[in-house]
């Protein structure tokens, strides 16, 4: 019998790499930043706070709690999932997903690349502006960047996840005292310029109640790809 022959087998489209961003970039392009325990996975804490699952079956839940240990709080990044008896939800966040469809990407001759020596004032502005987690080391996940006045950081943007083919761009945040200027349209164009360079496809994450964020995005290019939830759970007693 030839191969012409014999019958199909039925495909199985592999899951897109942002359908689980943060298990696609733990598992690829992030492995180093890793902590791994079968189908549960973390950042190293002074990277990231947040951690994920392979999938949202039961074994995963017991790895989690194999991971991060008992009656312990653990964000979830990026996982739209019920956690099973046990487990309690501490928080939840609907999200939405966006990915750039359109977006005029290109360099701002007013952007300076953040490096380690930047970190002491890029953690002070994350602390007035609150735009997510940012770490003494969320710096090495990839290219950040900031626009100074006087000699001041007054906004940055850089990048978070990175599944393969893909990078989130995050931590868009700008000083009270300079928002209305548009600088966060600014960053986020010249992040992505970096991302694009690289040949690969910048997206981002945002509240779904913030309308103005999710306005900003649609305006500079990027587009819904899909809800999702952000979450903290914590892990049974015993």
């Amino acid at each position: 019998m030839s191969l012409l022959d014999d019958p199909a087998e039925p495909s199985v489209s592999a899951p897109h790499p942002l359908d689980n961003p943060a298990w696609a970039a733990l598992t690829g392009p992030h492995r180093e930043f890793a902590i791994l325990c079968g189908l549960a996975a973390r950042y190293q804490p002074d990277v990231s706070p947040f951690g994920v699952l392979g999938d949202t079956g039961p074994q995963a839940w017991a790895d989690l709690r194999t991971l991060v240990g008992p009656d312990a709080v653990f964000p979830l990044a990026a996982l739209d999932a019920t956690p099973p008896a046990g487990f309690t939800v501490e928080w939840s966040l609907p999200g939405v997903q966006m990915i750039d469809e359109s977006v005029d990407a290109e360099p701002d001759a007013e952007v300076v690349r953040l490096t380690a020596a930047d970190v002491p004032e890029m953690l002070e502005l994350v602390a007035r502006t609150k735009p997510g987690p940012f770490e003494r080391r969320t710096i090495e996940l990839g290219t950040y960047l900031g626009i100074r006045r006087d000699g001041a950081l007054i906004a940055m943007a850089g990048e978070r996840m990175h599944p393969p083919g893909h990078t989130e761009i995050s931590a868009v945040c700008t000083d009270p005292a300079y928002r209305g200027q548009g600088l966060g349209g600014r960053l986020v164009r010249a992040v992505a310029a970096e991302i694009h360079a690289r040949g690969e496809i910048p997206f981002l994450h945002a509240a779904a109640t913030n309308t103005g964020a999710i306005a900003l995005y649609e305006k500079l290019g990027f587009v819904l790809r899909k809800n999702t939830l952000f979450s903290s759970v914590r892990t049974p007693p015993v």
